[in-house]
Formats: structure tokens, C-alpha cells, sequence
């Protein structure tokens, strides 16, 4: 099918299909510009384990500073938002740099504390998913909690590609962040994980089916995923759902769990075939 004319009529064919309801005022925020921002960041931050183009750690700051302004502005166009204050939301997360480390830190500490055949800190780093999605979203919760659009779930994404492991922006986590193994864990948006918690993988904290308005449509926003409190364990391919479920303090949850309800601090909740739901 070399023929020009039947490459004309495929394109044509093609443009053909409504896209209206996808029209933007801009181009969208570039997702390789985005996954550079990622990587900038890292080399910033961790620059004995993450490189960029050569760069050294003051010259990916340099870099980071500029693309992440203009990465802002492009996102903020996107919501018609205000563009004057690209620069100071830009600001505002290079000031939460050592912050973001800081939190990254721990979660390394948790990892290798958490798993016997983590034979050191710095191999936690290099080599565990578990950390390399829990990093990027450190880089990516304080974007969202910056209100720029567009960029966070981008980065979220990205780990969520390379690592199998789906952690919403928007969720709020605590220190000493470990995830062992990881593969297909997904953590919500409006989720709230307090200091010290664990979890397995196939861990999902999710939300429950959802409301719907007059026309049928789901409603959006609310309280929809679980709090779960501090030095909680969640073994693998526990199912936690809703937004008004808690799990109180140093609960454990067994595998393959399936809960509804909230737990009490203190408890421990096991998967027995007599119980399949709580």
C-alpha cells in the first residue's frame, strides 16, 4: 500500500474521526520533557547514583530550574490558568528539594531495614522498584500539591510503566515508605498512608464503585480510597476499599484480604476461606 493515493485516502479517513471533545488551547506538556524533568530531579538530588546527559549536580539544577518553568507554563496554559506564576511555583518546588531527599532517605532506610536480601542502602537504590517508584512519586506529590496539572500524573505514569507499581499523586504517604516487591500495587489518590507502613505487592488501596449523577456519570472528586495509619504491614494482593475505611495503627493485613470496613489499631485481620470479606 505504497500507492500515494491510498495513503491520502487512509489519512484522510483518519482525520476524519471526531476528536472535538479532545481540542486544546496548546500543545500538551511533552512527556519526554516531563520524564526529563524526573531525571533532572534525580541527578539533583542522588547524583553519586542518577546521571543526565552528562551533567553534573550543578548543571542539572541549572537544567532542572529552566525546563520545569517552562514544563509549568505549558500545563497552566493547558487549565487557562494564570502563566505569571510559573516561576514562583518553580521556586516553590526547587525549595522543597532537600525536603523530597530527606523523605527519599528514609524510604531507602525502610527497604533495606524490611527486606533480608537487601544486602545494602546503596543497592536499594539501584536496583529496587520498590524505591524507584516511591521516589519519583516524592518528585511528583509536591507538584500536585502545588496545584500544576498535567505534569505529576505524567511522572506518576512513567513509574508506574517501569515499574508495574501505581501510586496516584495526589495520595498522601508518610515517611519510611516500603514497598517490597511491588508489582502491581496501586495506591488512589485521595489515600492518606501514615510513617512506617509496608506493603506487599498486589497491595491495592482503591476506592469503592462510585456515586453517579442524574445523567449517570460518575461523580468526581471526594473522599474515595482508605487512611491507613502508622507501622501498618499489608501482605500481597490485599484488596483495602473506600473512602471512609481506616486501618488504625500497627494493624497487619493479611494476603489476599478483601476489606470494606475499618480495623482497629492493634488488630490483625487473616484471610481464612470462611471469611472472604469484612
Amino acid at each position: 500500500m505504497s500507492n500515494n493515493a491510498d495513503l491520502d485516502r487512509i489519512r484522510e479517513a483518519v482525520n476524519n474521526v471526531d476528536t472535538s471533545e479532545l481540542e486544546t488551547p496548546i500543545a500538551v506538556p511533552d512527556r519526554k520533557k516531563t520524564v526529563a524533568l524526573i531525571k533532572l530531579t534525580q541527578a539533583v538530588l542522588l547524583p553519586q547514583f542518577y546521571h543526565y546527559k552528562g551533567l553534573d549536580q550543578d548543571q542539572a539544577l541549572e537544567a532542572l530550574s529552566e525546563q520545569m518553568e517552562a514544563q509549568i507554563y505549558r500545563a497552566l496554559q493547558m487549565h487557562s490558568l494564570d502563566c505569571s506564576q510559573c516561576a514562583s511555583l518553580r521556586d516553590s518546588f526547587l525549595s522543597c528539594l532537600a525536603q523530597i531527599k530527606s523523605d527519599a532517605m528514609t524510604d531507602i532506610r525502610a527497604i533495606y531495614n524490611g527486606d533480608p536480601a537487601a544486602p545494602s542502602l546503596p543497592e536499594v537504590v539501584v536496583c529496587y522498584p520498590g524505591f524507584y517508584a516511591a521516589f519519583i512519586y516524592r518528585i511528583a506529590h509536591v507538584l500536585y500539591s502545588l496545584g500544576i496539572p498535567y505534569i505529576p500524573r505524567i511522572m506518576a505514569e512513567f513509574a508506574h510503566e517501569k515499574t508495574g507499581i501505581d501510586i496516584n499523586p495526589g495520595a498522601s504517604i508518610g515517611r519510611y515508605f516500603c514497598i517490597d516487591h511491588g508489582t502491581g500495587v496501586v495506591i488512589g489518590e485521595t489515600a492518606r498512608i501514615g510513617s512506617h507502613v509496608k506493603l506487599y505487592q498486589g497491595v491495592t488501596i482503591g476506592a469503592r464503585s462510585f456515586d453517579k449523577d442524574s445523567s449517570g456519570n460518575p461523580v468526581k472528586g471526594g473522599k474515595r480510597h482508605p487512611d491507613i495509619g502508622d507501622r501498618v504491614t499489608i501482605y500481597a494482593n490485599a484488596t483495602i476499599l473506600g473512602g471512609h475505611t481506616v486501618i488504625g495503627d500497627g494493624c497487619v493485613i493479611g494476603a489476599n484480604v478483601w476489606l470494606t470496613q475499618s480495623v482497629g489499631s492493634g488488630q490483625k485481620v487473616f484471610y481464612t476461606p470462611q471469611n472472604r470479606s469484612r
